[in-house]
């Protein structure tokens, strides 16, 4: 299990990114974190990110499973 968070600042693709808590190379600001729990993997985290935001997407570093371009 791990801990992630979706980044609240949108990307310029309107994405909002899901990632791992400890260990990803490209984080987002801690002011900008929205804690998302403890998960098995990045699918049931981005679930978790789509009752804060319609437009989700795994980062491509620490959550590539559920990236999608």
């Amino acid at each position: 299990m791990a801990s992630y968070y979706v980044n609240r600042q949108a990307q310029a693709n309107g994405d909002h990114e899901v990632h791992k808590e400890i260990g990803c190379p490209t984080p987002a600001a801690s002011h900008n974190r929205q804690p998302l729990g403890e998960h098995s993997s990045c699918a049931g985290a981005v679930q978790a990110a789509r009752r804060y935001y319609s437009q989700v997407n795994g980062c491509a570093h620490c959550s590539p499973a559920c990236h999608t371009g």
